[in-house]
């Protein structure tokens, strides 16, 4: 492992951490890229323990209002499809994992656009855990799913669920990651050099999303939404 392009890759950790603490996710969308381009080796687990990190500091700094309800169901969902995810990680392509996740965010972001009323109901919220479940392990991609799930909730509520399911979320996967011995020393290593990043993307997000009213917020949500999926489908086929 050659640790200089390691640091350099911090740069992609900071910007996906400012994402991901204006719009409450997004960092392993906006840095999943290019770690997969010049270090593919530490994919998830350095995404997974970076994303960790900023999510207990989103909890431990401002308000915390969660929607406590479509938490525990996609929690609960999640937990229970996060073995389907290590499976994945051992028998399948990263590239067919990632080209599945990224049509299925498309094809969520067309129904909340279309006649479909994508709120934040048990069942939606069941089905984003388990999404989350098998991507959130195998790629590292967890968010967009429980993000259109409730994204008509005020921005500092979509902020908060997100950092408690990510914190939780990211715990079952990297257990299951360990316990299935996809889990490496030089990820641990990377994810924990990333932290200074992550934490520099949070200080320079918290004056930006003052600006973000609840109708800005919901439009950035999806509009990412779409920019996550291609970036996914995109990044598989040019690996």
């Amino acid at each position: 492992m050659h640790w200089a392009p390691v640091l350099a890759l911090g740069l992609a950790v900071l910007a996906g951490s400012f994402v991901q603490s204006s719009i409450g996710f997004g960092m392993s969308v906006v840095s999943a890229p290019f770690v997969v381009v010049f270090e593919p080796s530490l994919v998830p687990g350095a995404l997974i323990v970076m994303s960790f990190a900023l999510s207990v500091a989103q909890l431990v700094h401002g308000p915390v209002h969660i929607a406590w309800r479509p938490l525990g169901w996609a929690l609960g969902v999640r937990l229970l499809l996060t073995p389907v995810g290590v499976a994945a990680v051992a028998l399948l392509s990263q590239r067919g994992i990632a080209i599945g996740v990224g049509v299925l965010i498309l094809l969520t972001v067309g129904a909340s656009l279309s006649h479909v009323d994508l709120r934040a109901t048990p069942r939606n919220a069941a089905a984003a855990g388990a999404i989350a479940g098998v991507s959130g392990t195998a790629a590292s991609i967890d968010g967009p799913f429980l993000g259109l799930v409730l994204q008509h909730e005020p921005p500092q509520r979509v902020r908060t669920t997100m950092a408690a399911f990510f914190i939780v979320g990211n715990v079952m996967a990297l257990v299951g990651l360990v316990l299935g011995h996809q889990f490496s020393h030089e990820q641990l290593i990377a994810g924990l050099l990333w932290i200074p990043f992550v934490l520099a993307g949070y200080a320079i997000a918290v004056p930006a999303r003052t600006h973000l009213d609840r109708g800005r917020f919901r439009v950035l949500v999806l509009a990412f939404c779409v920019v996550a999926a291609l970036s996914i489908i995109v990044r598989a086929v040019v690996a």
